[in-house]
């Protein structure tokens, strides 16, 4: 079954073109344009890790490593889309239009930061795992019903694809031939089980032949076999054609969340190693080199950029108003039970120190 499902790659880790076909379609514009999304939802999360280290947000769930998969597939998407993600496609939501400083918000634990900005499709994020597929599905179907071109993506671990949501979502899109792409980011372990040791299956791939989609098994480090390969599938949804699942095959470098310890369960020289090797910042890096693409100037102005825009959105959030305990109660039940009301006034008191 692994033969079937061969990883599909179009640049290999020395930045060098493995597939023809591509060249008229990789232009020095797209390539700058993958290069800064990179680099901004790579330094958004560095200072993620970094404030809730200082306990200036809450805990964190990083992506480091896994930043191709986001960036190329959230660029896929056009601007009337539905992007679902889980609790760790930050940088897919913030390639796709969504503010930094509402996703700082969010992991401040504040409900502002579910909130997407006016004419965005952007889900909140799935914090119980797979919970989002069929919803993703269900707007897919929806859109289908109206008669539109929009397409859904969703994005979830491999984890995920041990939950009945994954199983229910996949089955519902098949019947419905629903316009959504499944985006599967494997990135080995699910919290602290690696692969072999939740799955029989040698491949996510393979899993959408119970339900008869068809799926891609893609380099996820490689930006542009990530980029292409989802394009092809919203392309087949729009038509009409249904469902995609596709894994892309990646590898987060840090913890689960920033209350894990990877070291437990987890060699972190592979990690290292990986990042020397497999980096997909380096290997488009390596590839504009060859192409005479490479700007130092350039690099270290789009660098000091998305630092900027990101220290930006920091002191926004940490200038912005102080937030009301009492709605955690508000939203309970649509007239609040006596039990309700007693439970927000005693908090209000402790609030105010009565």
């Amino acid at each position: 079954m692994n033969e079937e499902f061969q990883l599909v790659q179009v640049m290999d880790q020395k930045g060098q073109l493995v597939q023809d076909g591509y060249e008229k379609d990789i232009s020095e514009d797209l390539v700058r344009t993958f290069y800064r999304h990179l680099i901004r939802i790579r330094t958004f999360d560095k200072k993620a890790v970094s404030l809730q280290r200082q306990g200036r947000i809450g805990t964190y769930a990083p992506y480091e490593g896994q930043e191709a998969s986001q960036v190329g597939s959230a660029l896929a998407l056009k601007d009337k889309d539905w992007l679902f993600p889980s609790y760790r496609d930050h940088g897919a939501t913030m390639t796709f239009g969504h503010s930094l400083l509402h996703i700082l918000l969010f992991w401040k634990g504040r409900n502002e930061g579910c909130v997407p900005p006016e004419g965005k499709n952007i889900f909140t994020p799935g914090i119980p795992i797979a919970t989002q597929l069929p919803h993703a599905v269900g707007a897919a179907f929806a859109e289908k019903r109206k008669g539109t071109r929009n397409a859904a993506i969703v994005y979830f671990g491999d984890g995920a694809t041990s939950e009945g949501d994954f199983h229910e979502g996949l089955n519902l899109a098949s019947v419905w031939e629903a316009p959504v792409v499944f985006f599967n980011q494997n990135n080995h372990y699910a919290i602290s089980v690696p692969m072999h040791k939740q799955m029989k299956t040698k491949t996510i791939a393979q899993k959408a032949i119970a339900y008869d989609i068809p799926s891609v098994r893609i380099d996820g480090n490689d930006i542009f076999a990530v980029y292409f390969e989802t394009l092809k599938a919203l392309e087949r949804a729009r038509n009409g054609d249904g469902p995609t699942l596709i894994e892309s095959v990646t590898w987060r470098y840090g913890a689960h969340t920033t209350a894990d310890d990877p070291t437990k369960y987890r060699d972190q020289q592979e990690s290292e190693i990986r990042r020397k090797e497999n980096d997909p910042v380096e290997r488009l890096t390596r590839f504009m080199k060859q192409r005479g693409w490479f700007d130092e100037e350039w690099m270290t102005s789009v660098q000091k950029e998305c630092a900027k825009e990101v220290d930006l959105a920091v002191e926004e959030l940490e200038a912005y108003p102080a937030a009301d305990p009492s709605l955690i109660f508000d939203y309970v039940f649509a007239t609040p039970t006596w039990t309700i009301q007693e439970q927000k006034e005693k908090l209000l008191e402790l609030w105010r120190g009565e």
